[in-house]
């Protein structure tokens, strides 16, 4: 029962992706220190932990890793860049297989509540209550592109240009590398000559509604793609509510979710 858990949240094709990534563990030459761990059953637990909500403390024993070996790999790995790293390499498997639609991007955001931390404000949709805001942006069929974490109180805008800049260069079918989609679909809150000048001057054509011109009900007609895509996101629950501290941490489970999104649009084109 436990082994068909692991196999479910990290299939091997998903494995063969991210062994490579992850930093190989080093013996003292005097011996000592750390007891070396399965890479794979850290990686599953963290999995299971974006999966499932649950608390660290709360980590079955079952997956043969200790909560604070658990906890501290996810720390480090997080500080690496791991998971930002991961995503990228299932973006060049989806876009060297041509499953990655640049015709179109969509940006949008969404609040959760957050008990502590940094990056927290005031929730202008929630009383007012503590929350932290996802950012995400993805290509024509909704798979997530690139995502950021901001305080509850950031304005939709502001995350725009750290979203279109961290699209990273993923692999084509055929030719180079490519990083920027043929247009860009925003709602109102986006609506800012200064921000539809710098996504023009990047070669990017802008569709932002224009408030007081285009009908609210026009909008839905590629909105909801980035709402499912945020949808498909909250479906990994300890994105649901923020528990870490550290903004960093949330944005690591964020780009992990990120990443297992695009991995199953991967392995069903697989089968």
């Amino acid at each position: 029962m436990v082994e068909e858990l692991s196999w479910r949240l990290v299939p091997d094709e998903l494995w063969e992706l991210a062994e490579p990534l992850i930093p190989k563990f080093n013996t003292r030459p005097q011996g000592g220190g750390t007891t070396p761990v399965d890479d794979r059953a850290v990686f599953t637990a963290i999995v299971y932990v974006l999966t499932s909500g649950c608390a660290w403390r709360y980590l079955p024993p079952s997956f043969g890793v200790t909560v604070p070996t658990a906890h501290r790999r996810f720390t480090e790995w997080t500080n690496i860049g791991l998971w930002r790293r991961l995503h990228c390499a299932v973006l060049d498997e989806l876009g060297a297989r041509g499953l990655i639609d640049w015709s179109r991007a969509v940006c949008d955001g969404a609040s959760v509540r957050a008990k502590k931390g940094d990056m927290t404000g005031p929730n202008p949709v929630d009383r007012g209550k503590t929350g932290s805001k996802i950012h995400v942006l993805s290509d024509r069929a909704g798979l997530p592109l690139s995502v950021a974490v901001s305080a509850a109180n950031t304005n939709d805008a502001d995350a725009l240009k750290p979203l279109v800049r961290a699209i990273p260069a993923i692999k084509s079918r055929r030719g180079p590398r490519r990083r920027k989609p043929g247009k860009l679909h925003a709602d109102k809150a986006y609506d800012h000559t200064e921000l539809r000048d710098w996504v023009r001057n990047r070669g990017i054509g802008v569709r932002i509604a224009r408030k007081g011109i285009e009908s609210s009900q026009k909008l839905g007609k590629h909105r909801w793609v980035i709402e499912r895509s945020i949808a498909w996101l909250f479906g990994y629950h300890r994105l649901n509510i923020r528990y870490e501290r550290y903004a960093n941490h949330f944005c690591g489970f964020l780009t992990l979710a990120a990443a297992l999104t695009c991995y199953k649009k991967l392995a069903k084109s697989r089968t």
